[in-house]
């Protein structure tokens, strides 16, 4: 194990990591890996989201949260605009848009460490109510998915590389 290795995993212990979630909207996608990292992170770290042009709280993303037990129905979507003074502040950047317009994602200037992962975009799907539900619960649980992954990952000191100072 590294020295490095082994920095982050008793900076992990003592000082919260740092999250930006990024997506273009923060209406969903952002806001839904950022409460699942709050919720299961337990204070290991300190989570933010936005988007590039604030839209509105998706509310089909609000009712699948609560499915699991998660009130973002009290959350306000937010601009990258209000974190570019925190810009060192981050020790991960992870943009969450989807693969198709990846292009699209908002860049985050500034330190840390730069993540994409790819979901698709809930508010694309169109049908009736409970097909558009089905396919936001399948996003959800991506996400839920891929949060837990990555913390194990940290925990493990796996996977983690220095953001450029």
């Amino acid at each position: 194990m590294s020295r490095f290795t082994q920095s982050i995993r008793l900076r992990v212990m003592v000082e919260p990591v740092r999250v930006l979630f990024v997506c273009v909207h923060n209406s969903a996608r952002s806001q839904m890996a950022e409460a699942f990292l709050k919720c299961f992170g337990k204070g290991d770290f300190i989570v933010e989201s936005a988007g590039l042009k604030p839209g509105v709280l998706n509310p089909y993303v609000v009712r699948a949260m609560a499915e699991v037990g998660v009130d973002i129905s009290a959350n306000r979507t937010k601009s990258v605009q209000e974190f570019l003074d925190k810009e060192n502040e981050f020790d991960y950047v992870i943009t969450v848009c989807d693969e198709a317009n990846a292009q699209k994602c908002p860049v985050f200037p500034g330190g840390g460490k730069r993540l994409h992962w790819g979901f698709p975009d809930p508010s694309a799907i169109r049908g009736r109510e409970e097909d558009i539900m089905k396919e936001v619960r399948k996003i959800r649980e991506a996400i839920r998915e891929k949060v837990l992954d990555w913390m194990a990952t940290l925990k493990e000191g796996e996977g983690y590389e220095r953001a450029a100072e």
